[in-house]
């Protein structure tokens, strides 16, 4: 086994892990004021709380799907970053970050991280798509996990 982690169905563990990650959700969202009122709200100890408070996460809130870098250099005109976003989102992927560097002789750099999920099949074609954008050039993929 090569992984840290299991991927458990909850019905195997002890009932307060679960609990704990309950906890951790009532205080992200600001339903429990603190850590006492929300292990009293799940119905477990402060002391269980903390020792695995760190160990146990909802598997919804953990991000498991692959990622991508792409790089372009893209002309200074409007509506060119709102046509790639565009399709982007005809794909399903979602835009982690974008970074633009400042126009130079008119064009500029911009990195983009999506999210592809478990699907990341489609890319390529995407990246076709991207590419025959006018005011783009250099339309490539610079990695993925």
């Amino acid at each position: 086994m090569q992984g840290k982690y299991l991927i458990v169905d909850k019905d195997l563990l002890p009932s307060y892990f679960e609990k704990v990650a309950q906890a951790k959700e009532l205080l992200d969202e600001g339903r429990a004021g603190d850590v006492s009122e929300a292990v009293r709200m799940v119905g477990i100890s402060r002391s269980t709380y903390y020792k695995y408070r760190d160990r146990v996460r909802d598997i919804s809130t953990v991000s498991m799907g692959r990622h991508a870098i792409i790089s372009m250099m893209m002309s200074h005109r409007v509506g060119i970053l709102s046509t790639v976003i565009g399709i982007i989102s005809r794909y399903d992927y979602s835009v982690w970050t974008i970074t633009q560097n400042p126009p130079v002789d008119a064009k500029a750099n911009v990195v983009i991280t999506l999210e592809l999920g478990e699907d990341a099949g489609a890319l390529n074609e995407m990246l076709r798509e991207i590419s025959n954008i006018p005011g783009l050039s250099k339309v490539q993929l610079l990695g993925m996990d």
